[in-house]
């Protein structure tokens, strides 16, 4: 694509000012946590992939230092640093310090046709949000220096030398008293910069990480079919990969699927000039409408369906799909600065009409793949009937018993579901302490016997035989699968609380599994947390004290003088009393929890195929990559 052919100080504009940046940063980058400082990084290199997109950059480089910052160098344009007509200072100045300041406003003659960086806001807000950021700009034939601290410049753009090239790097360190890490994960950085070299084909992005020496770098001139190709590597894919790709009325439709012959497990991933939106939007009905619409017409012309069966529907095209649809807007409209959804009501039928088009003759051209991925849709159709069915059968047998809930389950007497907890406990003994030691207003347990179904590769029918997943289902009252209604939900706070040990550990991730693959709203609206209960209890005289970790075990220890017959390693809750598994672990004002959150769905999902799937080499992998690490393991 290519912008304005000039690129000055007349191209950026102003809406507003800096202010409120440091008093509410969530508002700028959704959180302060590990998400919110990424969300840092994401925001320099959105810039820089814009570059790339209007034409003008070819390299972004990323590298992680050694005293916590990072810095994001491009060989696009360089930002202007000549006197902004406005602000009187310098437009790199004002870009850093201004909010709403940026080339990103007025369409291609502000020097972009499309942005990521819709708001103009995130190179101001890492600025006020950094202890330190640098900017160095090769433009016009100079170096060009300036430095800031929490937002407020140092002292003017300053020229220090000759440059033949173009670019922009900045560098910032993330502010340590606005964020609760400012420790970048190489994992995470890497998987976000091998996304949009997929997105962005032709460009190529390094990552460079001086704390481990670990170096990576992307380059895809298959775009987003190469990252299909990428997403299922691990599985058997049924023919060859569906891509279209079209300019209709200034927005620019790329899409890529294929689907896999033994997975039950849905992937697809939504974009917007590059960003990605997680909560998918127009462009994604857009899509889900084509495909549906298509694949029944096709079945339907090829006697695959006949005129007595039913249409497959949205949810038959879900099961063992992997798709990208990225699209690219002029003038996008997204809800909120973390542009999580696309709102762009033209969209929707021109992603359907661009992938109707396509996909139709991609069926007829390929007869064989046609087959197998409509195979793949009816076996999912049958399947969704014998679950209903199954459901039925529940749902008719609890309405004659009154919708009784499991005899197990100690209820909480508040029926606010906003104010109600359920702990999910791992057996009758931790059961009897949780019992004993809840308030019994607003905290229900509901104990475990044993390990629960590994529902990563079940279906629904099979996991409605699983008596323990049944009660946990009918005591959230939610439902699931296409019935599933988070607005019934009985408690706004679901805790899994299980036991320090491999067993418990592996009972969490047997539950996580199922959360995450059949009731995912509940993780997305962050209603699932996980208690931390104390590993160890120290004692000198009559004086108690709980520890959380080793390192927490070893202050203890040197500050009180506890000898070793004063520390006790809990490895199971049953072994707590009902008033020690209060005052640690259940008492909202002393207790510990982690919420449980996807950055990465992606990830998430690779996460669960490897650990619970039935492939035992791709585990095998991860626990030998790993076995240095373990801290805990029970002999």
């Amino acid at each position: 694509m290519s912008g304005a052919k000039t690129y000055d100080s007349s191209n950026i504009q102003i809406l507003e000012g800096l202010e409120p940046v440091r008093k509410r940063p969530g508002m700028y980058i959704g959180s302060t946590d590990e998400r919110g400082l990424h969300h840092l990084i994401w925001e320099i290199v959105d810039n820089s992939i814009d570059e790339a997109m209007a034409g003008y950059a070819k390299n972004i480089t990323v590298v992680l230092h050694e005293d916590n910052s990072c810095s994001v160098k491009d060989d696009g344009r360089g930002i202007p640093v000549d006197i902004h007509p406005k602000t009187g200072k310098s437009t790199l100045e004002t870009v850093l310090t201004v909010l709403h300041a940026g080339g990103k406003f007025g369409g291609e003659e502000s020097g972009y046709k499309v942005s990521g960086g819709l708001h103009g806001v995130g190179a101001s807000v890492v600025n006020a949000l950094s202890n330190k950021l640098e900017a160095t700009v090769h433009k016009d034939g100079g170096v060009h220096i300036q430095s800031f601290k929490r937002g407020v410049p140092d002292a003017q753009v300053e020229k220090v030398g000759k440059a033949s090239d173009t670019g922009t790097t900045v560098r910032f360190w993330p502010d340590d008293t606005m964020f609760t890490t400012v420790d970048f994960d190489y994992d995470t950085v890497l998987n976000r910069l091998r996304q949009q070299a997929y997105l962005t084909r032709g460009i190529t992005l390094t990552l460079q990480d001086e704390r481990s020496g670990k170096r990576a770098r992307f380059y895809f001139e298959g775009g987003i079919k190469s990252y299909v190709f990428h997403l299922n590597r691990r599985d058997e894919a049924i023919g060859d990969i569906f891509w279209a790709d079209k300019n209709v009325d200034g927005v620019q439709v790329e899409v890529a699927m294929q689907y896999k012959k033994d997975d039950y497990t849905e992937k697809v991933v939504t974009f917007v000039n590059n960003i990605h939106t997680p909560e998918g939007g127009t462009h994604l009905v857009g899509f889900r409408t084509a495909l549906t619409r298509i694949v029944n017409k096709y079945a339907r012309e090829q006697e695959i369906l006949k005129e007595k069966d039913s249409n497959l529907g949205n949810e038959d095209m879900s099961e063992g799909i992997t798709a990208i649809v990225s699209v690219k807007v002029a003038e996008p409209q997204f809800e909120g600065q973390t542009k999580a959804k696309l709102g762009n009501s033209e969209v929707r039928g021109i992603v359907d009409r661009v992938v109707a088009e396509a996909l139709y003759d991609f069926l007829q051209e390929n007869p064989k793949t046609a087959r197998g991925l409509i195979e793949k849709c009816l076996l999912a159709f049958r399947a969704r009937m014998a679950a209903r069915n199954a459901r039925d059968t529940i749902i008719r047998k609890g309405a004659l018993e009154g919708m009784t809930l499991p005899g197990k389950l100690a209820d909480c007497s508040s029926r606010d579901p906003r104010k109600s907890e359920l702990y999910i406990v791992e057996g009758d003994s931790a059961g009897g302490s949780a019992k004993q030691g809840r308030d019994r207003e607003f905290q229900a347990i509901l104990p475990l016997r044993g390990k629960i179904l590994n529902t990563e590769q079940a279906r629904i029918d099979k996991i409605f035989g699983n008596q323990e997943i049944k009660n946990l289902i009918i005591a959230l009252g939610t439902s699931i699968g296409d019935t599933f209604d988070i607005s019934k939900l009985r408690y706004h706070r679901i805790v899994i609380m299980t036991d320090a040990d491999v067993d418990g550990a592996h009972i969490r991730t047997l539950l996580l599994t199922f959360l995450y693959r059949y009731m995912r709203p509940l993780i997305d609206a962050g209603n699932v947390f996980i208690a931390l209960p104390p590993l160890y209890k120290l004692q000198k005289g009559k004086q108690v004290w709980y520890a959380f970790n080793d390192e927490e075990k070893l202050r203890l220890i040197a500050e009180h003088g506890i000898s070793s017959e004063g520390t006790q390693r809990y490895k199971g809750l049953g072994e707590m009393n009902p008033d020690q598994l209060k005052e640690t672990t259940m008492d909202p004002a002393v207790r510990k929890m982690n919420r449980v959150t996807v950055l990465d769905a992606e990830r998430a999902n690779e996460t669960f195929r490897v650990l619970m799937g039935e492939e035992v080499m791709p585990r095998k992998r991860f626990i030998l990559s790993r076995a240095k690490h373990v801290t805990n393991l029970d002999i």
